[in-house]
């Protein structure tokens, strides 16, 4: 149920670590006893000049480098950035034999079929707001043509996106869930959904645990309010119940759906999962 399904945003907000520092951690995520649930590390398109200087900094000797092992990434193009960072970055790295480039994120924008299906896996942001639906239609067009491309919807707040409420949050995922699967970025922090300090200030954020049930009620046909409800349970013991009780097959629809979540500190989730015994750390 959980395995990959936690990737590495520790450059990005709120977390802000250093590359170095990204890169440091994630290994010791990738040879811990929970690295089964981590995907790869979420870098920056614009700074894969930057990931190669990490990584020419790393140990020199043929035995260190292989112990330290390769390292996948994913490169990011936030919305408003230039798409054309991700062919660059790609490019820069393709034949360097320490990194995968195993995936790219990038904002929605017109044209952005032609402009990089094919090249890379990928997951496109989708904005709110009209274009919403067109975006959504795209990606199942691009997927039926055989591209690897899935959806991404931002659920934390940042200076230009208001924090999407259960009401908003629902309807996304009553409309992506049965046409195209899904990843999330920003605000899912947590297991369960609840008000949580953010750099000393006070934020609602969505729970892992209530997207899960979310989105098998969506795949299920329920109704906006059905799916809006559990999005809003804050009951942690009851929400663990159910996703306990969940089938391997009803684990491997909804997983089919949701596909992946990026979070800045990748144990904050993994600490709250184990403690409602859903998961094990060793």
């Amino acid at each position: 149920m959980f395995r990959d399904l936690i990737d590495d945003a520790a450059v990005f907000p709120p977390g802000n670590a250093s590359l170095p520092d990204a890169v440091a951690r994630h290994r010791a995520h990738r040879t811990s006893g929970y690295a089964q649930y981590i995907g790869p590390l979420l870098v920056p398109a614009g700074s894969a000049d930057d990931l190669v200087a990490v990584l020419d900094g790393e140990p020199s000797t043929e035995g260190e480098r292989t112990a330290s092992g390769l390292i996948e990434v994913v490169l990011i193009a936030r919305p408003g950035a230039d798409p054309a960072l991700v062919p660059a970055a790609q490019d820069l790295l393709v034949d360097d034999p320490r990194v995968q480039v195993v995936g790219a994120e990038v904002g929605w924008f017109d044209g952005w079929v032609k402009a990089l299906a094919g090249a890379l896996p990928l997951a496109i942001e989708i904005p709110r707001g009209p274009d919403q639906q067109r975006a959504i239609t795209e990606i199942r067009a691009a997927r039926e043509a055989g591209h690897p491309v899935v959806a991404k919807f931002r659920t934390g707040q940042t200076p230009t996106w208001v924090w999407p409420d259960e009401t908003e949050l629902a309807e996304v995922l009553r409309s992506v869930a049965t046409q195209v699967p899904f990843k999330l970025t920003g605000g899912l922090h947590h297991a369960v959904r609840g008000t949580y300090e953010v750099g000393g200030v006070p934020e609602e954020n969505h729970g892992i645990l209530n997207i899960l049930l979310a989105t098998a009620a969506a795949l299920d046909g329920a109704g906006h309010d059905e799916v809006a409800g559990l999005l809003a349970v804050r009951a942690a013991q009851a929400l663990a119940a159910l996703v306990g009780a969940w089938t391997p097959e009803t684990a491997k629809r909804v997983r089919a759906a949701f596909t992946a979540y990026g979070c800045c500190t990748v144990t904050d989730p993994i600490d709250e999962l184990t403690v409602l015994n859903l998961l094990t750390k060793d």
